[in-house]
């Protein structure tokens, strides 16, 4: 009778050993754990990060690319940086002005174009100010300037070809410095002619060193900036 007990006894306590210890999780069981549930955004094996649709989409506009309308540090309303130019004057002589000088106390129209002897530039943008420059000035305009990326050689060659008098100066900003103050870089070096760092077509007028009026090109563009233009604007 003791020696059945005894044996009881003994089973029972294996039943109990067994019971209490925990068995160890395997990642590799085909079971599901309590961990992977269905109502996680887990899967079984392998890992797959379940994503709502619509994120996904949101995230594929976000990385698409996009196209900002450019825009230039200069405004209307602004003082003009003092930056300085050069030029040749008529005595064949190399200058320096600097912007300060050229606006201040004045009403000065500024222009610039991508470069010099480039077709807009030559057949329309420059000529375009020569030709109404008498009717710019009794309009109040003291002074007309050309600014371009260019060396003070090759605006003083341009000059010439087109055979151009002190109807507009001829003003080189050939180390960027103007152009990069008011944010008018234009890079073309992407382009076969290779022009690299350029100025964006642009026209202002500016009184006593702050700018008026402002007709900005998107890049090389030829709508808004021509003589015509700012004369209708005074």
């Amino acid at each position: 009778m003791s020696a059945t007990i005894a044996s009881a006894s003994f089973t029972l306590s294996k039943l109990l050993l067994k019971s209490s210890t925990p068995k160890p999780l395997s990642l590799l069981s085909s079971k599901k754990s309590i961990f992977f549930s269905s109502s996680s955004q887990f899967s079984s094996l392998p890992f797959k990060l379940k994503q709502p649709l619509h994120h996904l989409q949101s995230l594929k506009h976000s990385t698409a690319a996009a196209t900002p309308r450019i825009s230039a540090t200069i405004s209307v309303g602004d003082k003009l940086p003092n930056s300085t130019l050069s030029y040749f004057d008529s005595s064949d002589e190399l200058n320096t002005i600097s912007v300060s000088d050229l606006t201040s106390g004045k009403r000065t129209v500024l222009f610039a174009v991508p470069g010099a002897f480039t077709p807009t530039c030559s057949q329309k943008h420059l000529p375009g100010f020569v030709e109404i420059s008498k009717e710019l000035k009794a309009k109040g305009v003291d002074a007309i300037a050309c600014i371009s990326v260019n060396d003070a050689f090759v605006m003083k060659a341009w000059k010439e070809n087109l055979g151009i008098g002190d109807e507009v100066m001829m003003l080189s900003d050939g180390n960027l410095e103007f152009t990069k103050a008011i944010g008018c870089e234009l890079d073309l070096s992407d382009k076969p002619v290779g022009l690299g760092v350029r100025s964006r077509r642009y026209s202002m007028l500016v009184e006593d060193g702050v700018v008026k009026i402002l007709n900005l090109e998107e890049g090389g563009a030829f709508n808004v900036s021509s003589a015509e233009d700012i004369l209708k604007s005074l």
